[in-house]
């Protein structure tokens, strides 16, 4: 597992936050669902759609990124 940053958002899969935790006590774990977000007058700025459960969605995105590790 490694932090969520700009250079490494597009080729991560699989997703754990840091401090939220399911109802067993293991961490949090979404996947992708979707294409990562860029844009050009923002470089710094990404937005990675994940799906967490049966029916929540969310981002990842430059400012949540340091809650998020990711592994391939």
């Amino acid at each position: 597992m490694e932090k969520v940053t700009r250079e490494n958002c597009e080729k991560l899969n699989r997703f754990e936050h840091l401090t939220a935790k399911n109802a067993d006590g293991t961490r949090l774990r979404a996947r992708r669902n979707g294409k990562t977000l860029t844009w050009k007058r923002k470089p710094e700025s990404f937005s990675i759609p994940i799906k967490h459960g049966l029916y929540n969605h969310g981002y990842i995105n430059n400012k949540t990124c340091e809650l998020w590790e990711g592994e391939e």
